[in-house]
């Protein structure tokens, strides 16, 4: 009989064939002498190592592998890997290396207090065109949504199952924007949402390959839009 882990770590994952091993290890190291979990990795369509290093770190790490060959997107992995969950426990991070396992305890300790948990980046380590995109978003999500958090867009928080169950069906919309989808809808279903402050690293190695600068104006005018529409039951 599987025995199901006290939390699930869901990772979405593509490109990072040069940091994808230390940030898989960093997290085991840190977490499994204390607390049961699996690793849920949602590998999209990567066409450099990473695939290689993915199969053969579930030799040696508590990893369930969901690999694709063509992209899904952000949201799509993400969708994907929550989908996989059963433990009363789920744990989002970008596989990045940016978020620190040391900070995990921080929202574990809260866990039972609230639905969901999540980071707040008090300095981010990100380019000045997506601070100032998210400080723009930010303003805009409290407008709708009300001031619930300082970052609503952290990929960085520790869901409750019951939350999963009442919200998956709907994410997915804002291809692009996630997270911020993620609260809004939380926010709208009534569900209590903490935070506590976290360390922002810098990438262990690469780019972001979420979006590109030229990207951006785009991106904030479906954002905007994805919002108004989630705020208005349209979508």
């Amino acid at each position: 009989m599987t025995v199901t882990p006290q939390l699930q770590i869901v990772l979405p994952v593509h490109n990072e064939g040069a940091s994808i091993e230390r940030t898989l290890r960093e997290w085991h190291e840190e977490l499994s002498s204390r607390i049961d979990v699996e690793f849920i990795v949602a590998e999209d369509g990567s066409k450099d190592d990473t695939k290689d290093t993915l199969r053969r770190l579930s030799g040696e790490l508590p990893l369930r592998l969901d690999m694709t060959d063509e992209r899904r997107g952000y949201a799509g992995a993400v969708v994907a890997a929550l989908k996989a969950t059963s433990s009363p426990y789920v744990l989002a991070v970008d596989s990045d290396g940016q978020c620190d396992p040391k900070d995990f305890w921080r929202l574990w300790d809260r866990r039972n207090q609230v639905d969901v948990v999540m980071g707040w980046r008090v300095r981010r380590s990100d380019p000045p065109a997506r601070r100032i995109m998210s400080r723009a978003f930010g303003l805009l999500h409290r407008l709708l949504f009300g001031p619930t958090l300082h970052d609503p867009s952290c990929p960085y928080l520790i869901i409750r199952r019951h939350v999963l169950n009442g919200l998956l069906p709907k994410l997915g919309t804002m291809t692009e924007g996630f997270w911020w989808e993620f609260v809004a809808r939380a926010s709208l279903a009534g569900f209590s949402l903490g935070e506590v402050p976290i360390h922002h690293r810098i990438r262990i190695a690469g780019a972001t390959v979420v979006f590109g600068t030229r990207q951006l104006p785009r991106i904030a005018w479906q954002n905007g839009v994805g919002l108004l529409r989630i705020r208005m039951g349209r979508s």
